[in-house]
Order: C-alpha cells, then sequence, then structure tokens
C-alpha cells in the first residue's frame, strides 16, 4: 500500500485523528498560511467547486512547504476532472453519492481516469456526501443537486444508507460535507450514526469554525476533519486548533491504558480497522436492548465470523458474542477449531468465553476495554490456548464508553 493511503485509510485509530487544510487555488493566500516545521496540519487538500488547471497553484505550495521546511502531502479535492494535476501527491477520487447528476457520479472520473491512471498519484476511492448546512453551496450549484436534509428521521436515515451503500460499492473513504461557509456543520450525531454503520476512513468538513467543534467531530467518530473557509478569513486560528488537537488526542490516549502487545504499526492499524467492525457488531446489540458487546473473528484478513450479546433475546445466558461469532466462524471453515483466526472482543471476554476461546485454539485475541470486575484476567487468566497472544486497548475509549452509557441509561 502506498504511503498516503496507509496514512489516510489505516492509520485513525483511537487518538491518532487527523487535521487536513482545505485550499481553494482561486482564493487561498499562501503568504498568509503560518506554516512551520513544528506547526502544520497532518494533510494539505487542494481544490474547489470551481476553477481549471491546479498545475500553479500546486507547484507555489511546494515552493511554500519546502521554504518553511514542512514535509506535508498534497491531495487533490477536485470539482472537475480539470483539477487534476500529476504534480499532486494524491487525489480524493469522489464521487458525490448524495446526489443523481451522472456527471459528478461517474462522468467526470471517467474525463480523468486515463490520466490518473498514467500518473504516480496515489488513489482514494471516495465516497462524497453532502448534507444540508443552512446555506447554499458552491457544490450545490454546480452539481444542480440537493444536499441529504438531516432534520427528520427520514433524512437521517437516507444519509446512514447512502454511507453503507458507499462502503459496500468499495469506496475507502467517506466524506461528510456541510459544504464550504455552511452555517451550522455535520452534527455529532450525524457522524456517530455513519460511524457506527461504516467501517472506513471517516472525513467530515464544512462550517467547523472553532476547535471545540473540531473535538466534538473527532468524539462523534470522525477520523479526518476538514476546514477550508474558516481559514481564509483568519489564517491566525490554525495554531489553535493544532493545540486543540493535539490536546484531543492526548487525553484520549491517557484514557486508553496499556496496550498490550501492540506490534507494529501495521498490525494495529489493521486491529483498529477490523475492531471497528466489531463495535458494529455492539450497536446491533444495544439496538436490541442488549449489552453491547461486539465480536469478529478473522482469517486472512476476511471476517468469517461476527456476533453480538443475546442472551436476552435468546433467554440463554451462554449468548455471549464471543460465542455466537466462533459458531459462526465454525460453520464457515466447517471445523471445530480456528487456529489461524484473531479475535476482536469490544470487552475483555469473560472467563465462560475465554475458555470457548482457548478450546476453538484461536492464535489471538484483541479485545478494547477491560473487564476489571468480570473479565478472564481475573478469574481465569490461564483460558486461552498456551500459543495465543492478546492485544487490549484498541480502540478502548469507544468500547468502554458504550458500555457505561447503556448502564447509565438503565439506572
Amino acid at each position: 500500500m502506498d504511503e498516503i493511503n496507509h496514512n489516510i485509510l489505516y492509520r485513525p485509530s483511537l487518538g491518532d485523528k487527523k487535521l487536513a487544510l482545505l485550499l481553494d487555488p482561486e482564493k487561498a493566500d499562501l503568504n498568509a498560511l503560518p506554516l512551520s516545521s513544528d506547526s502544520h496540519p497532518d494533510f494539505i487538500f487542494v481544490g474547489g467547486s470551481t476553477g481549471g488547471d491546479t498545475t500553479p497553484f500546486v507547484r507555489a505550495l511546494r515552493e511554500k512547504l519546502s521554504i518553511v521546511n514542512c514535509q506535508l502531502s498534497i491531495i487533490l479535492f477536485p470539482g472537475s476532472a480539470a483539477q487534476f494535476t500529476p504534480e499532486a501527491d494524491a487525489i480524493l477520487y469522489l464521487s458525490l453519492l448524495s446526489g443523481d447528476n451522472p456527471e459528478y457520479l461517474v462522468s467526470q472520473q471517467i474525463k480523468s481516469a486515463r490520466r490518473i491512471h498514467t500518473s504516480s498519484v496515489e488513489v482514494i476511492p471516495t465516497a462524497y456526501i453532502l448534507i444540508d448546512g443552512g446555506v447554499e453551496t458552491s457544490t450545490m450549484r454546480v452539481t444542480g443537486t440537493k444536499p441529504l436534509n438531516p432534520s427528520n428521521a427520514e433524512g437521517i436515515q437516507t444519509i446512514i444508507d447512502t454511507s453503507i451503500a458507499a462502503e459496500l460499492m468499495g469506496k475507502q473513504a467517506i466524506y461528510l460535507e456541510a459544504g464550504s461557509g455552511a452555517k451550522t456543520p455535520v452534527s455529532p450525531d450525524i457522524i456517530r450514526e455513519v460511524r457506527k454503520n461504516t467501517s472506513v476512513t471517516l472525513i467530515v468538513g464544512g462550517g467547523i469554525r472553532t476547535p471545540e467543534a473540531m473535538q466534538a467531530a473527532y468524539s462523534a467518530g470522525a477520523d479526518i476533519v476538514v476546514i477550508g473557509n474558516h481559514f481564509e478569513s483568519h489564517p491566525e486560528d490554525l495554531n489553535s486548533f493544532l493545540t486543540a488537537k493535539r490536546s484531543y488526542s492526548a487525553a484520549v490516549l491517557q484514557c486508553s491504558g496499556p496496550t498490550g502487545e501492540a506490534g507494529p504499526s501495521e498490525q494495529r492499524s489493521d486491529d483498529s480497522r477490523f475492531m471497528r467492525l466489531a463495535l458494529q457488531e455492539a450497536y446491533k446489540a444495544q439496538d436490541a436492548q442488549e449489552i453491547p458487546i461486539g465480536c469478529v473473528i478473522v482469517s486472512d484478513n476476511r471476517v468469517i465470523g461476527r456476533g453480538h450479546n443475546l442472551t436476552e433475546t435468546l433467554a440463554d445466558v451462554t449468548a455471549h458474542a464471543e460465542i455466537q461469532a466462533i459458531t459462526a466462524a465454525s460453520q464457515t471453515l466447517g471445523g471445530k477449531y480456528l487456529p489461524d483466526a484473531t479475535l476482536y472482543v469490544t470487552v475483555e471476554p469473560c472467563p465462560m468465553c475465554a475458555g470457548a476461546i482457548g478450546w476453538a485454539q484461536i492464535k489471538r485475541i484483541v479485545y478494547g476495554a477491560p473487564d476489571p470486575k468480570r473479565g478472564y484476567q481475573t478469574y481465569a487468566p490461564r483460558a486461552f490456548h498456551p500459543k495465543a497472544t492478546v492485544t487490549s486497548g484498541i480502540l478502548e475509549e469507544e468500547c468502554r464508553s458504550l458500555i457505561q452509557e447503556f448502564f447509565k441509561s438503565k439506572r
């Protein structure tokens, strides 16, 4: 996998949130940007709803970055095929799934396909979903499409369904966009619902004007927050956003606890990705009024079993998430042993589940939040197979918060 794809698609995890600066070549003043080797965003996106060849701007931007000794990836955020330049590092290959204009669903992509294919620019297939931000945006005017409306249950469900469809179609990122100059950003509730139902990288932009709004997006599940219009008017605010981002990451990581045998960064990135799928199962349990614990089992980078708590639904005290997933995985492979599998579960397994995991000979166990009261480490620390390895703390805060909020609601 190429470096930028790796950084955008697989690096985002518990405390590894990203900030992207969006520059419109027709509006941005490069001289006003307070960039330095010690103070800069994670990425720079270049593009806009109008305009043509971005090559001169990208060259000027690269020169600016060189002068201030700042090594940043320049990623195209194109409004049309005309904005592609082979001098960028990567491109968000956007498809406007929230609209019904074929020109921006696929036609502009076809027009640029050959040039992109023959270049060295990394490609990130991205679903572009426009959310109503309270103003008419340039994207609406150019594409002739309407944003999705989050003000009612039907509109929210459409946003969720569109996001699910994006992942099913193979998009590697979802960009929720309120639009340049939006009165209101994409709400944390919408971000949270999309995060619950998808596992790809989630990018959020439009209408974010304060560090607090950025942090709210992160807390709701955004992996990358994009800010453009605000920095055009207030470039001096960049440092306050960067400080807030570092504070957020430090606070989250401080709460995350030990990470067990985390291994190399790429392994941890894959762990975060699959733990997202386990969290999706946990949310299914929550929706069914079950204790929200979810589990997936993976072999050869493929999910072979899924499960979530069903003790109330089935009136069965043994119907834990891990048991459901082990049963499903065994049926998938046609055998009772899973020696090449990794089990991901949102909460530390209980002694019963640890025993089942041991009997299934699962070689690696990854869990999110610890359970000091009922977890296997308290009662059965040797229940797993002797050769099994354990990694803990993956997306711990999200896993813990889900459980805590559930029990608070029951008190």
